[in-house]
């Protein structure tokens, strides 16, 4: 793997998701790296990824209510444990579980494996809510895919917040996980 500053010279064979993530953050002029990989389908592989991007990357969970009337978007760390039943009191919403992928798909325009920060700006009807545990804004960077699992950005926390955020009309609902036993 490689990191390379910016979107792919050539992004012939890239989904068209993929290619409108890049086009998207060249608009709004956040500086990003890339790195391409296969699908990270354990611990060592993403660990892997994290080392060349030089940062963890965020772990990005989509949540809905029992009644899929409500859905989250939570980004935490990638070494954090994470606990429904502490989410769920924060944010005043019994029976938090995972969102499916035609859910995904429907709001994000993402597939399982690729749920990302950057999935919200497919979200045009702000269906999604988007939470962030507090730890993750400590870091300078934050690491997450450019919807789909095949590449990892990193990019500014403070241009994440500043610049895409407002871009995308979200706001984001702050939540303190302490994810442990």
């Amino acid at each position: 793997m490689e990191l390379y500053n910016g979107r792919p010279e050539n992004t012939e064979g890239r989904l068209e998701r993929e290619v409108r993530t890049y086009d998207f953050l060249d608009e709004l002029g956040i500086e990003y790296f890339r790195t391409d990989h296969e699908p990270a389908n354990n611990m060592e592989a993403c660990n892997e990824i994290d080392a060349v991007l030089g940062v963890l990357i965020c772990k990005n969970l989509f949540l809905c209510n029992r009644q899929k009337t409500k859905f989250y978007l939570l980004m935490m760390p990638g070494d954090k444990k994470f606990k429904t039943k502490e989410l769920s009191s924060q944010i005043n919403s019994a029976r938090l579980s995972f969102a499916g992928p035609d859910d995904m798909l429907k709001y994000l325009d993402i597939e399982p494996g690729a749920v990302s920060i950057m999935g919200l700006m497919n979200d045009k009807e702000k269906e999604v809510q988007l939470l962030i545990d507090e730890d993750v804004l400590e870091g300078e960077y934050i690491g997450c895919h450019p919807c789909v699992c095949t590449s990892s950005l990193k990019m500014k926390t403070e241009d994440i917040v500043k610049k895409f955020l407002p871009a995308v009309g979200h706001e984001a609902e702050i939540v303190h996980l302490v994810g442990e036993d």
